[in-house]
């Protein structure tokens, strides 16, 4: 599996790697990468109220990790996620509510996404990987439909067969298995909390299909890393009762145009469409 991430991530990640975590302890991981911000000055029974686990467990977890507690786990924390910007001295900017700090957390993700895009490597390969693939399959389900809906919208406008995959079953691996019959080389997948348990067996399958699976999800830790050969982790915003894909939603495009670079005919395709839709009216500009 392939990631990337911003510097903090990949701190916090190399936390993780390389150790054999049950898969209490990669829930567990999984929440720290998504509330990196928060994980520091959380105790250890907050923490298992935010993974859904045990208190001994986030212990356990401290101790896999080759530390003497979780204090001392927290310690490290300290050291490898930034510092929150310090409050606004009095008079100042009044404290934001609660739909202000949604959308300022959110903007931090977009930031922490640029960061990670500094490194343009991982989302190119991707670029490649989807472009060369015919048909392309592209698997969302639940949460993540409207990012896979939008995503293969755009794409078809350049890309010659896309293959949204939205609704799960029965038929999700027949269709996996048509494409594959059919050329496909890659599939991409969005996957967004809560992760139903058919994309993990879905992408499973596409891998012992052979498609190389490269995956769009809220982090490295997401239940999807095991089964994808390309992660490009976006964080999703936690601050309101259901999560929010801002930044998961800007990859999507951010793959498109990386998409497009391996695709000579893209801009003559897009031309053809501009010419089609004046001649039949189709929108009112």
């Amino acid at each position: 599996m392939s990631t990337s991430g911003s510097p903090a991530d990949a701190r916090l990640r190399a936390l993780f790697e390389g150790r054999r975590l049950t898969p209490t302890q990669r829930r567990i991981a999984h929440c720290m990468v998504r509330r990196a911000a928060e994980m520091p000055y959380l105790s250890s029974v907050e923490v298992a109220e935010l993974a859904g686990v045990s208190q001994p467990s986030v212990t356990r977890f401290a101790v896999a990790l080759g530390f003497d507690g979780y204090p001392a786990l927290r310690r490290r924390l300290r050291e490898v996620v930034p510092v929150p910007p310090a409050a606004p001295p009095a008079g100042g900017k009044p404290e934001a509510n609660a739909y202000q700090r949604a959308v300022e957390a959110e903007i931090d993700n977009l930031r922490r996404l640029a960061d990670a895009l500094a490194d343009p490597g991982p989302v190119r390969e991707a670029g490649r990987l989807l472009a060369a693939s015919r048909p392309l399959p592209v698997l969302g389900l639940r949460a993540a439909a409207a990012q896979a809906h939008g995503f293969a919208y755009f794409a078809a406008k350049v890309h010659p067969d896309v293959r949204p995959l939205t609704e799960g079953g029965s038929m999700l691996h027949d269709r996996i298995d048509a494409a594959r019959r059919a050329g496909a080389d890659a599939l991409l997948c969005f996957a967004l909390p809560r992760h139903p348990k058919e994309t993990v067996e879905a992408l499973a399958h596409a891998r012992e299909e052979g498609l190389t699976v490269v995956t769009v999800a809220d982090s490295a830790f997401a239940p999807v890393a095991g089964v994808s050969d390309l992660l490009v982790p976006a964080a999703v915003g936690t601050g309101l009762a259901f999560d929010t894909a801002c930044a998961p939603m800007l990859l999507g495009r951010v793959l498109l145009e990386a998409m497009c670079d391996g695709l000579p005919e893209a801009q003559a395709r897009l031309e053809e469409f501009d010419v089609r839709a004046a001649a039949r009216g189709l929108f009112a500009e």
